[in-house]
């Protein structure tokens, strides 16, 4: 059981997280939605310090920690590269990103996003099944 604690405790704190934005707020934690906003300007304080927490929680962990969290990359970079950029449209052209469906919109039992997990976890099989295939 103590293996799966610090998932635990980072699920715990993505849907507190959740909460709270869309209790101060009113938006959806999406984070794709979130930094598109940022990046055009038009997001509120709220959002950017939503942003500047994803990556200031690494930094914490390796204060309290004294390591860096454990993170293993098995393809190379420019493979990386486009997959973001592949998610970063989709999320655009689907209105909405794994975290505002996966997380807030199962919560609040939204169809569309029933809906959209659904495709993305089918999409997620796939591509493992796939890569698995030519590698």
């Amino acid at each position: 059981m103590t293996a799966y604690i610090t998932a635990l405790c980072g699920g715990f704190l993505i849907g507190l997280s959740a909460a709270i934005l869309m209790m101060v707020n009113g938006r959806v934690a999406g984070v794709s939605g979130i930094a598109g906003r940022l990046l055009q300007g038009v997001q509120t304080a709220t959002g950017a310090a939503f942003i500047a927490g994803l990556i200031v929680g690494p930094v914490l962990f390796r204060l309290l920690s004294g390591a860096w969290p454990a993170v293993e990359l098995a393809a190379p970079w420019p493979l990386l590269v486009a997959g973001g950029l592949f998610v970063g449209y989709g999320s655009r052209m689907g209105s909405g990103c794994t975290s505002g469906h996966g997380v807030v919109g199962l919560a609040r039992l939204s169809h569309r996003s029933m809906a959209a997990v659904a495709t993305f976890m089918v999409a997620a099989v796939a591509t493992v099944y796939l890569m698995g295939l030519f590698s």
